[in-house]
């Protein structure tokens, strides 16, 4: 009878222990499928990359060669047309703003309206935005350079142009100028730099007016911050009208729910101007729609004389954004 007690107990025993290490396992495989499930949902897709520090030290302020650079100098005129006609008719994915902002005079220097643009090397949306401000600026002339560059490390480190080469560990400045020349336009640029590997910074736009290396920015800065309209950056006047941040939010081929998600913070920039070579995408449809409403604001300014200004979609969009 003992003997039996005993063996009965030990069997208790044994199945109790057993019960709890099939639970304790159970929950280990269940825990070690939502760790994996979490890390390959975060994790760049079999076509990105995973950008770190050091990779970002090593590519940026590359110039673009040639062909990069014929991508933004000589897109078709046929892409902006069909990203009109889909913003028109309200086929993007995308958040385009294409409502005329508040109205300015214009800046004329040699005979010849400007556009001027403040932003941050380190502002998400400034890096975004700035492939769109290139696509547009290249329907009234031409960048004889560009540069690879990307937001902050702590602001989404998407890929993007730099006008000019930029200083990514100063710890407060502003980068003046570009490359650009147009018979139509001219161009005034100005970033604020401060380190990659931190956040996104800023300073008052009256820091850019004690930094102006000369007359012309100088004064183009005080037309900015005189203007009262400042909200951040990117920060542009496109003829007459200010624009106070990006006019399209665009980060890829998924509309993006959080600042981890976004597709441009995985792409290197063979990838994104590829995009926009091919324009069969979100991306690319996105960015030519938004130098559109830029193109729309701006033709006016130089009473449509550009080819770019005669196609039925800008016109379209000028009537929608005067």
């Amino acid at each position: 009878m003992e003997e039996n007690r005993q063996h009965e107990t030990k069997n208790n025993f044994l199945r109790k222990y057993l019960g709890i290490n099939i639970l304790l396992v159970i929950a280990i495989i269940i825990l070690a499928v939502l760790v994996i499930s979490n890390i390959l949902s975060s994790k760049p897709t079999a076509n990105t990359i995973n950008i770190t520090y050091t990779y970002v030290v090593q590519h940026v302020n590359k110039p673009f060669n040639s062909t990069e650079l014929s991508i933004i100098n000589n897109a078709p005129l046929s892409y902006y047309e069909t990203a009109a006609e889909k913003l028109l008719n309200g086929t993007l994915t995308d958040q385009i703003f294409n409502k005329s902002g508040p109205q300015g005079k214009e800046i004329i220097i040699n005979g010849k309206p400007t556009v001027v643009y403040i932003g941050a090397t380190t502002c998400v949306y400034c890096g975004e935005n700035r492939w769109a401000m290139a696509l547009a600026l290249s329907k009234f002339g031409s960048f004889s350079a560009l540069y690879s560059g990307y937001s902050a490390m702590n602001d989404s480190h998407v890929a993007t142009l730099y006008w000019e080469p930029a200083n990514i560990t100063t710890p407060s400045d502003v980068s003046f100028g570009n490359s650009y020349t147009s018979n139509y336009i001219n161009f005034i640029s100005a970033d604020y730099e401060s380190p990659l590997s931190a956040g996104f910074e800023i300073q008052p736009l009256s820091f850019f007016v004690n930094k102006a290396p000369n007359a012309t920015y100088r004064n183009a800065m005080i037309f900015m911050n005189a203007s009262n309209q400042f909200q951040g950056t990117p920060f542009t006047f496109w003829g007459t009208t200010f624009v106070a941040g990006a006019d399209g939010i665009v980060f890829g081929n998924t509309t993006p729910t959080s600042a981890s998600d976004m597709p441009l913070s995985y792409m290197t920039h063979v990838q994104v101007l590829n995009q926009l070579k091919n324009f069969n995408d979100q991306f690319a449809w996105g960015e030519y729609a938004a130098a559109d409403v830029y193109i729309a604001y701006t033709c006016p300014s130089i009473k449509n004389s550009a080819p770019v200004c005669q196609l039925p979609g800008i016109q379209k969009l000028e009537s929608e954004v005067g």
